[in-house]
């Protein structure tokens, strides 16, 4: 470990935290349905897209008729996907001439883009025509995005409304989340990265002499603009195969520092939002401490072991850290960096290669996951997920304290709690039983490349991405099987699906629910004592109970290295 390496760390803490109230405040906005200064422009278009679809945006909707409205949408848009990748080869933009997309792949991209994980058993630069990267993929980064916000506002109407039956309009949060904040966001991005060197073009390809005298074909593509909502909307998938260790992706130390910023970014601010929208911006800033420590926890934890090295290659006389799988121009430092802050988001972006990190420090991305993604986590998808957690705290300090426990003014009862653990629960029971399937059958046992526990690691490392929403691999599985593609896209619908409509029954309760004032028995949820406990409840819940059995990969592993054997 350096010093440098240590500034880096916390000049990139240091801005994220002046971004919190300024992104916050943008966001309340938009959850207030609030004119902005872009309404000038892009109001017309907001109410072009209402009267076209036939829309009324003042008219609220019930928890059940929103998530209704929120699955027809999705699924109506991974049939589109399904059938523009079954029918590349007939489309245009394909200066390629790539061929039509397997069904089982196609049935993987499809759903893996809608809810947003961005796992790809593919190659993009091999793959994918200019249309599809575009209209298919391009598409999805942005409206899963504005999907996982819009559930956001709803569970904070749920805490922030008394004696109410809805919880706001879903077209409505969707659309203004849309043209409001990721499409210019993504367009001021999209220059940047342009300016920086990356390429935005619908060739397919350039030719060049490289220094030897050898000719090499470079793949092109419009990445630029793919780029800039991959990362700001945590969605994570790459136009190359490589992802954000490709130089056309990510050419430069200030490209990869504001890649890292942007994945973070609107998380953190959605933090401020629900202070802001339940009246009281210490419960924003308590949850967000929350968040700090598990992750600051968890970049000590891979910092400290990447720098550290390999204790086989120092046997061997090879000093110094871990640098396989890293770009040099990043170096270790910046990988473990972003190699946790991907996974706490559910961004899935990679700028090494994870499956080549020491034992414990590809065991934190994976940890990071199977918290759920909610230090920071994916937009929307991060904080909801967090709430989920603070509603179990308060039952659990309730039980301290010996009285119906209470959140930003509204009574937890044992239904709030029932759907909440519901929620949490979906994520290890499926990353438990695909993984054991995976483990066990012919077809699974193909996929990983390496032997013993560090093969065990990829296929837990895979489902765990899936389910999560993550998108991210340890590299060495081949998961572009009828087994995987099949089992892996059932495991990414369950993970995003099966925890959104048990939190909109939540949300819907609590807004029907009338508001508790505090009383000087009332459990305080701000403050140093309230942040511990999140943070006891997240790792206990979500660690304990999230299958401490499934680090038993990572673990073997570390012991292997340390007295110099190799699986």
């Amino acid at each position: 470990m350096t010093f440098q390496g240590w500034l880096l760390i916390a000049a990139f803490v240091g801005l994220l935290l002046v971004l919190v109230k300024p992104v916050g405040l943008w966001l309340f906005a938009l959850y207030e349905g609030r004119r902005t200064p872009l309404h000038a422009v892009l109001g017309p278009v907001e109410r072009g897209f209402y009267h076209l679809c036939g829309i009324d945006p003042q008219e609220e909707q019930g928890w059940r008729r929103y998530a209704v409205h929120m699955l027809v949408f999705n699924a109506a848009t991974l049939l589109l996907t399904y059938a523009l990748l079954r029918m590349q080869a007939m489309l245009p933009f394909n200066p390629q001439h790539l061929g039509a997309i397997d069904e089982h792949l196609a049935f993987n991209t499809a759903i893996s883009f809608t809810s947003n994980t961005n796992w790809q058993s593919y190659s993009g630069e091999s793959t994918m025509s200019n249309l599809s990267q575009m209209l298919a993929l391009t598409l999805h980064n942005f409206l899963s995005a504005a999907t996982g916000i819009a559930l956001a506002f709803a569970l904070f109407r749920g805490f922030a409304r008394r004696n109410s039956a809805t919880i706001g309009n879903f077209w409505a949060d969707t659309v203004r989340v849309t043209l409001y904040l990721l499409l210019p966001l993504s367009v001021v991005l999209a220059i940047f990265y342009m300016a920086s060197g990356v390429p935005q073009t619908l060739a397919g390809s350039i030719d060049i002499t490289t220094l030897e005298g050898a000719k090499q074909t470079l793949a092109l593509g419009p990445v630029a603009g793919q780029e800039a909502i991959k990362i700001l909307g945590t969605n994570g998938g790459g136009f190359f195969n490589a992802n954000s260790a490709h130089p056309f992706e990510n050419p430069t130390a200030i490209t990869n520092f504001v890649q890292m910023l942007s994945i973070f970014a609107i998380g953190v601010g959605l933090t401020y939002t629900f202070g802001k929208a339940v009246g009281n911006v210490r419960q924003g800033w308590a949850i967000l401490a929350a968040m700090m420590v598990l992750f600051l926890a968890g970049v000590a934890v891979t910092y400290w072991q990447e720098a550290a090295g390999n204790p086989i290659l120092h046997h061997l006389g090879v000093p110094g850290g871990n640098m396989e799988g890293k770009e040099v121009r990043f170096g270790i430092a910046a990988s473990a960096l972003f190699s946790v802050i991907t996974t706490a988001a559910s961004c899935g972006a990679v700028n090494a290669m994870h499956d080549s990190f020491t034992a414990l420090g590809g065991l934190v991305p994976l940890f990071n996951m199977q918290l759920g993604e909610v230090v920071v986590g994916g937009v929307g998808a991060g904080i909801y997920g967090f709430l989920l957690f603070a509603i179990l705290a308060v039952f659990v300090a309730g039980l301290m304290v010996g009285r119906t426990p209470e959140y930003v003014g509204k009574k937890i009862e044992s239904r709030e709690v029932k759907l909440a653990v519901l929620a949490i629960a979906v994520l290890p029971l499926v990353i438990l039983v695909f993984t054991a399937l995976a483990s066990v059958l012919p077809a699974g046992l193909a996929g990983p490349l390496n032997k013993g526990p560090h093969g065990f690691s990829e296929i837990l490392y895979a489902f765990t991405s899936a389910v999560a929403n993550n998108g991210s691999a340890f590299a060495g599985i081949s998961a572009n099987t009828p087994f995987y593609n099949g089992l892996m896209g059932v495991a990414m619908w369950v993970g995003r699906f099966f925890v959104i409509i048990p939190m909109l029954a939540i949300a819907g309760g609590l807004a029907a629910k009338k508001y508790t004032p505090e009383t000087a028995g009332s459990f305080p949820t701000t403050g140093p004592l309230w942040t511990g406990l999140l943070v006891g409840i997240v790792l206990i819940v979500g660690g304990l109970t999230f299958l401490p059995g499934l680090a038993l990969g990572p673990i073997a592993d570390h012991l292997a290295m340390i007295h110099g054997q190799l699986f």
